[in-house]
């Protein structure tokens, strides 16, 4: 650190007067970087033994388990055993979501459970919105929001000590037995990492009261190397809780959290992976999201959405000779399917290979935003690219057909937001 920091004061000795300002910028920087980094290498030093452990379970993907492991019984041990596989599972999905190749994203999100609901109670993606207003779709309950762009991409901007909440006609009392809520969270590169920056969903039973059914909470870990998942919940007058710690999430990226409830059971997805499976939760009504942050560090959301729980495909089917499907998504404007996608679509590929004699007309449908001619063309593609993905993941091509049908059959008011979401879908036709 002393070489960087003479190479920096020779550089501003040296250099011309139009660089001086830039490198005295760059020589105070190293100074603070220098002392950070002295800091953290007293904190290295006082907790080393706790870092080895830490070390260990990144590496071999075990679990932190205190005492004496000679002392622990076999059923501790088995435990274990389960417990380090999950992990190492978890780790490797992970990793796998956050490397720069679609191919591996896509198996990692193959590999997972979770299906979105069927039915759109709420969907923001928030591309009609405008860019420095406050986005139209949601309410607010505390602090600032508005609408910016991160990398080229339109979000919602909230900064510390804020919370919104989805914007209902129909009040408070909107979530069902069976839902799933999702979101596109922004998580921070190591740099700017805070350690009371984060995102927290709290959910609510009732209107207008504090009675809070469980939460969900992320934020930057103590070591700043890796982001915190915790859950809370009560179960009568008793609280509890559960957390971990997610390695290899991608910085400077947006990530999708995925939650699912069902009766009273609650799961946690980050990027497809489960994290969370809780028994016992009681059901909520509504809920609000909060930026808590002591820094300047804003938090940036997108692609929020809350549908009612899936019913069995093939209930439906039998009912109206179709499926409609808004688990299958698609990037804006093109006809490139998402990662989060391939939970619905391996439900369909399982109701194909347990009913070979079933065919399907794939139709795509889009809202009436744009160009109708230009939605013709996309919602064309979008289908061709559901059947190529069912061709190529075993369905006979002779099963399946194409068809686009674009903002031509709406079935909800395109005036609406509600109604646009419901048009964006897909059909699945019995032939």
């Amino acid at each position: 650190m002393k070489k960087i920091l003479i190479i920096a004061i020779a550089m501003l000795i040296a250099a011309p007067a139009a660089q001086s300002q830039w490198l005295k910028k760059l020589g105070e920087k190293a100074v603070e970087r220098a002392k950070d980094r002295s800091k953290q290498k007293v904190e290295d030093k006082v907790n080393e033994k706790v870092d080895k452990t830490v070390d260990k379970v990144f590496e071999t993907g075990e679990n932190i388990i205190t005492g004496n492991d000679k002392d622990q019984d076999q059923q501790t041990e088995q435990t274990s055993q389960q417990d380090k596989q999950t992990n190492q599972q978890n780790k490797q999905a992970t990793a796998a979501v956050n490397t720069n190749d679609p191919k591996a994203v896509e198996m990692a999100y193959a590999k997972s459970d979770f299906v979105a609901g069927d039915v759109v109670i709420f969907e923001d993606n928030v591309t009609q919105e405008q860019l420095g207003e406050f986005p139209s779709m949601w309410d607010l309950r505390e602090g600032v929001a508005d609408v910016v762009t991160i990398n080229g991409e339109k979000c919602i901007n909230l900064q510390k000590d804020t919370e919104i909440t989805p914007l209902m006609k129909d009040g408070y009392a909107y979530l069902t037995d069976e839902f799933t809520v999702e979101l596109d969270f922004f998580n921070y590169g190591e740099e700017r990492y805070e350690l009371n920056d984060d995102y927290t969903l709290y959910f609510y039973q009732g209107e207008g009261t504090n009675t809070r059914a469980f939460d969900i909470n992320l934020r930057p870990s103590p070591s700043r190397e890796t982001l915190e998942l915790t859950w809370n919940w009560s179960v009568g007058d008793d609280r509890r809780r559960g957390e971990t710690e997610i390695s290899n999430l991608g910085r400077e990226v947006f990530n999708r959290l995925a939650i699912s409830f069902n009766k009273r059971a609650l799961k946690v997805y980050i990027d497809g992976v489960r994290y969370a499976n809780v028994p016992n939760v009681t059901k909520p009504d509504w809920f609000l999201i909060k930026h808590y942050g002591y820094s300047e560090n804003a938090a940036f959301i997108k692609n929020v959405r809350i549908a009612k729980g899936a019913v069995p495909l093939y209930d439906r089917m039998m009912t109206d000779g179709k499926f409609i499907t808004y688990g299958i998504t698609f990037d804006v404007g093109k006809s490139t399917i998402k990662p989060e996608s391939m939970g619905e679509i391996n439900r369909i590929v399982k109701l194909m290979q347990d009913n070979p004699d079933l065919k399907f007309s794939v139709e795509g449908h889009t809202d009436s935003t744009g160009n109708e001619a230009t939605n013709q063309t996309l919602s064309d593609a979008r289908s061709k690219a559901v059947v190529d993905k069912l061709v190529e993941m075993g369905i006979a091509a002779d099963r399946l057909t194409s068809s686009g049908k674009g903002q031509s059959n709406p079935i909800a008011d395109n005036g609406t937001d509600e109604g646009r979401a419901k048009n964006r879908r897909v059909e699945f036709v019995k032939m």
